[in-house]
């Protein structure tokens, strides 16, 4: 209560000097003229007590709005609907902003509360998806322990394979986590796409050995203007999941994977399993798996989202024609228009 009364007094000590620098002109007027000063104190002393009591009243509206919005405080996450109505125009400007700042707020915690819901629902799937090799992995080193060496080498492959895996998932959720300062970390250059073609399909070796799976590989040629670890990134997922969907040897045909170059655009092909039409329009989206997710519970719905955003970010394009059965093509685009100069 003292702190309000001592706020009230400091926010109206203007209005309070004024009134007592008219009272005193008055006074000052009738003594130099020497006129009679009985009538102008009588209306002093009338004018202090309706000050008095004016102020009175007006204190105690002063600190009933400051109990209420001090009640608003406490409550804030409710809502700012039950402010006082405004004393005056500035003041209906300041809630006015006021407002506006607490939707901000309110946009910016619901976005928090989202990507916090999409991360717990990624690391859930990261984690049942890195517990599958791990499972592999632990099953294939008590068959080595039980069986001893003759099953040593079969396993040996099995092992490389599930840690490759685990690699792979790792590094996946590392870049998922970078997303957000994606833009801060590019570093722009012209490369050989070649260069950055074969970084990725070297890493990928042992998967190609290990899958059975035939790489046909045309050199492109091509230079481009890009940042070469994102765009790698981008590139070995693509062959992860040309790996990850391939079928089995069928009729004499056997598993491939094919990179090329189709007048501007970088083709990754593959004759695997492929993707149904109404699951195409949704296959870059966040968490998506599609038909062929579901049924062999490989994919997060994740990678093809990270492609796309990284794309989208480098201003390269990248696009997908599939059919079931037949195979999937991942067409990618690095030209960017070309500057004016005046």
């Amino acid at each position: 209560m003292k702190k309000a009364v001592i706020s009230y007094l400091r926010e109206n000590i203007k209005g309070l000097c004024l009134y007592l620098g008219f009272s005193g002109i008055f006074f000052v007027v009738f003594e130099l003229y020497e006129l009679p000063g009985g009538a102008v104190r009588y209306a002093f002393l009338l004018a202090g007590f309706w000050l008095l009591l004016y102020g009175g009243v007006d204190l105690y509206r002063y600190v009933c709005r400051r109990s209420g919005i001090l009640e608003i405080e406490k409550s804030i996450d409710s809502g700012l609907y039950e402010l006082p109505a405004p004393a005056g125009l500035i003041e209906e400007d300041y809630q006015r902003i006021l407002k506006k700042l607490y939707e901000s707020r309110q946009e910016l915690l619901s976005e928090g509360r989202i990507r916090e819901q999409e991360m717990t629902d990624y690391y859930g799937m990261w984690v049942h998806q890195i517990k599958t090799p791990i499972a592999a992995l632990r099953i294939l080193l008590q068959t080595c322990e039980e069986e001893g060496e003759e099953s040593l080498r079969g396993s040996m492959r099995d092992m490389k394979l599930e840690l490759f895996k685990i690699e792979q998932y790792v590094e996946m959720v590392l870049a998922y986590l970078r997303m957000e300062s994606i833009s801060s970390d590019f570093g722009f250059d012209v490369y050989s796409l070649d260069d950055i073609i074969r970084q990725a399909v070297r890493k990928y070796s042992q998967m190609f050995i290990l899958r059975r799976v035939k790489l046909n590989y045309e050199p492109v040629n091509q230079k481009i203007l890009t940042d070469e670890k994102w765009l790698l990134l981008v590139l070995e997922q693509l062959l992860s999941n040309a790996l990850k969907y391939t079928r089995t040897e069928e009729n004499g045909e056997k598993p491939s994977v094919s990179i090329y170059m189709e007048k501007e655009e970088l083709v990754i092909e593959d004759n695997g399993i492929g993707i149904y039409p109404e699951d195409l329009p949704r296959v870059f989206e966040k968490g998506f798996t599609g038909y062929n997710g579901r049924r062999d519970k490989k994919s997060t719905g994740i990678g093809l989202y990270l492609c796309k955003s990284v794309m989208d970010k480098l201003k390269h394009t990248v696009r997908i024609e599939s059919s079931p059965g037949k195979g999937t093509r991942v067409l990618l685009n690095f030209c960017r228009s070309r500057l004016h100069v005046e």
